[in-house]
């Protein structure tokens, strides 16, 4: 009998709705349904397949196969009809199962006399949780409409998934959602360590009663929803703030276009009308977008793609009668986990947060950049965090080594626990060194600098040992705005800055921008590749008005007190003069316009590009000092990506070219006069510091809490010896100077 006689997807789904209403475990509420669905589709065999770990699938129940299959029958993803479905998160519809590519023949389960297959995947929020099958013997295509409807029971079961309908002991514990262990490895984005309970970002709503009867309601409910989100969406259009054009408004005309669109409209009624619930309608939709997300390369269409997930997420909040932003209380605990987030986002939570997983994100993106401003651990790239975790679960967060452990086993636990407490003790005994210089034993003092890029970050400045900031980010109130600050705010904000920094020096660099950091009212550059592109000093050069307004408020905001100004990423000597002379024209006008001048005016420049260490002794005899941009200059020195983790982790600062490479820019800066400081990651790492210390580097910058571990280290080692074993590394033709100092340090005492 064709499906059109048999039944239709209501029917259908009034039933699956009686059955899991039915008592008994869920093995008995899936047997229940497999014969259910195998009765409605005139269908001989129909079986349920659920994800096992993170790679295989177990076959949970059947109606036709034989059933001692059941729970012995195992395919992993992408192996057989069954695993590429799950792979692929599409159906696969054929007349000559035998015949179709990536058939495998599994005999104990007896399918070798049934011809035709139908699967689809059972998928939440583009999750595939497992594969429904049905089979006939007749060579038979199905319709149209029996794909439709499989479709449709599966997004049933995949929420019925969700509430833990099909849990039960022994096998059928495999079908916990959110329940047992998960572990999740991903980028450092920020190091430290964490205990706590999981805030999501964006809330996961669990629908309770998937189906519905009433599809004029569900049509008034979805209706009145988009009618909310398209009023939301112009409400953000003719904000006061968006008036100017720009990419921030192009996204959001992408999102009216797209909160318009029919044709989305269109095929979430259509899941109504098959006698879903509307958000199980706007579920369905979802989870085809996020499945196209997943295949698209293109970074252009993957934003839109990633448009329309947002409005669905948006459409669900309206239809739960969510407000997300209000009386949301945030735990003494919470770690924030999210797909990704926005820096003035991150912000609004500030300190609150004990740390940061994010399912995409970059160790050079706007997120991460807030996190190491309020020294929050942050792992990145944490596949499926925000498919796991529930708000409340327990979580750790090791920044340290990029891992995560979401509801921990005790073991873990406790191992995590005592490493927190190690650190613990640590940072009582760096604190004793607070008010210590960083003198060797051999009498080589350096000067420990701290990084910071908030107002928030300066109470750090007297408690971490910092004589002073050697990098204060300028960048980060550009970013968190939706418009250009107004040069009085700024001028306000530096002002602050200098006053609670007292007599302690701060390093103010210009605005840093372009690569991984657009600002929102910038339009965006269609750029092959944007770290080598208009960014930075490049950016300020070209659009003078930006650069001239911030060295204004930067002269403004000293008030007559010392100032010292670093320009980012300078590439020669005419880039330098050029911003050096447009800064001293400034200082000029402000002094003829009657503001007080700085008492002194240091002008400086990071050294991020090779090219700049062989610049014309000019350079180094003009500038006052020069700053070794660490992070960005490896990545050039050894032409590796460094958000690239194929590549990034495969080069070392202590290999010796790149030492020599150092040792020569300290040369040039100490013929000229130059005061040289070195910045970045490798800067708070001891060994690192030790290594840059023998070559001949006296100033490091590095985040508050690495100031700690670099002192106690260089307080109790001799310099020369450091220096010594470089030299001899470098005698014997080893490539990096790493073993050497590993060793050196053992002798001494310590663990590198």
């Amino acid at each position: 009998m064709p499906y059109s006689e048999a039944v239709d997807s209501r029917v259908l789904l009034r039933r699956l709705r009686d059955a899991l209403a039915e008592g008994g475990g869920g093995q008995e509420r899936l047997d229940r349904i497999v014969r259910l669905i195998a009765t409605g589709l005139v269908a001989e065999v129909c079986s349920v397949y659920l994800r096992r770990e993170d790679q295989w699938l177990e076959l949970c129940a059947t109606e036709g196969l034989k059933a001692e299959s059941v729970h012995q029958t195992r395919l992993k993803i992408g192996q057989g009809l069954v695993g590429r479905i799950a792979e692929s998160a599409e159906p696969i519809n054929t007349r000559d199962a035998p015949s179709t590519r990536g058939f495998r023949y599994m005999p104990e389960t007896g399918e070798e006399v049934y011809a035709s297959f139908l699967g689809v995947p059972i998928q939440r929020l583009g999750e595939v949780l497992g594969v429904l099958v049905v089979q006939n013997r007749d060579h038979r295509e199905y319709t149209d409409d029996e794909v439709y409807a499989l479709e449709v029971i599966a997004m049933v079961l995949a929420e019925m998934a969700e509430l833990g309908a099909f849990v039960g002991p022994g096998p059928m514990a495999i079908a916990a959602q959110h329940r047992l262990p998960f572990y999740a490895r991903g980028l450092v984005g920020q190091e430290g360590v964490a205990e706590g309970r999981v805030l999501l970002h964006e809330p996961q709503f669990v629908v309770t009663n998937p189906i519905s009867d009433d599809p004029i309601r569900e049509y008034a409910r979805l209706h009145a929803a988009i009618e909310r989100l398209r009023e939301e969406v112009d409400e953000m259009l003719a904000a006061d703030y968006l008036t100017a054009s720009g990419e921030h408004r192009d996204v959001l005309q992408a999102y009216r276009m797209f909160a318009q669109d029919k044709g989305w409209v269109r095929r979430m009624e259509a899941s109504i009308d098959s006698g879903l619930a509307a958000e199980v309608a706007v579920e369905k939709e979802q989870s085809a977008t996020r499945t196209r997300m997943s295949r698209v390369s293109d970074p252009y269409l993957r934003e839109r793609l990633h448009d329309l997930d947002d409005l669905a997420n948006r459409l669900l909040r309206l239809l739960a009668g969510v407000d997300q932003t209000l009386g949301r209380e945030i735990p003494d605990d919470a770690i924030l986990v999210a797909r990704n987030i926005g820096p003035a986002e991150l912000l609004d939570y500030g300190r609150k947060l004990k740390g940061v997983v994010l399912e995409e994100g970059s160790v050079g993106s706007h997120a991460a950049i807030v996190a190491r401003a309020l020294a929050i651990p942050l792992v990145i790239q944490a596949e499926r965090i925000t498919r796991e975790a529930q708000n409340g679960d327990h979580i750790l967060v090791d920044g340290d080594q990029g891992v995560v452990h979401l509801r921990p086993e005790d073991g873990v636990a406790r191992a995590f626990r005592e490493k927190i407490e190690m650190l613990a003790d640590a940072q009582q005994a760096y604190a004793a060194l607070r008010d210590r210089p960083a003198t060797s034993r051999d009498g080589v003092t350096l000067q420990l600098h701290m990084n910071a890029g908030l107002m928030a970050d300066l109470p750090s400045l007297p408690k971490c040992g910092a004589i002073g900031v050697g990098l204060f980010r300028t960048e980060l109130q550009f970013l968190v705005r939706s418009t250009v600050p107004k040069r009085r705010d700024l001028a306000a904000l530096y002002a602050r800055i200098l006053d609670a920094a007292g007599e302690k020096p701060v390093v103010f660099r210009t605005l840093d921008i372009g690569s991984d950091k657009v600002l929102p009212y910038m339009k965006r550059q269609d750029e092959p590749n944007p770290a080598l592109g208009w960014r930075a000093i490049r950016v300020g050069l070209d659009r003078p008005g930006i650069m001239r307004m911030q060295i204004q408020a930067l002269l403004r905001g000293a008030n007559g007190r010392p100032l010292t100004v670093m320009y980012p990423f300078v590439a020669d000597l005419g880039e330098f003069e050029a911003a050096r002379e447009l800064t001293l024209r400034e200082a000029a006008r402000e002094c003829a316009l009657g503001h007080p001048p700085p008492a002194e005016l240091r002008i400086g420049a990071m050294l991020e590009t090779p090219s700049l260490a062989f610049a014309p002794d000019r350079f180094f005899q003009l500038v006052d000092f020069v700053s070794v941009g660490g992070n960005d200059l490896k990545q050039f020195f050894f032409a590796a990506d460094r958000e690239n983790e194929r590549v990034r982790r495969r080069y070392d600062t202590l290999s010796l070219s790149f030492l020599a490479f150092l040792e020569g820019v300290v040369a040039r800066c100490a013929a000229h006069g130059a005061t040289l400081s070195f910045c970045g990651e490798d800067a708070g790492r001891p060994l690192e510091a030790l290594a840059l210390a023998a070559i001949g580097f006296r100033q490091l910058s590095m985040r508050p809490a690495s100031i700690g571990p670099v002192k106690a280290l260089i307080r109790q080692i001799d310099i020369a010896e450091a220096k010594a074993a470089i030299h001899q590394a470098r005698a014997a033709g080893a490539p990096s100077a790493r073993p050497a100092l590993d060793a050196l340090l053992r002798r001494e005492g310590f663990s590198a």
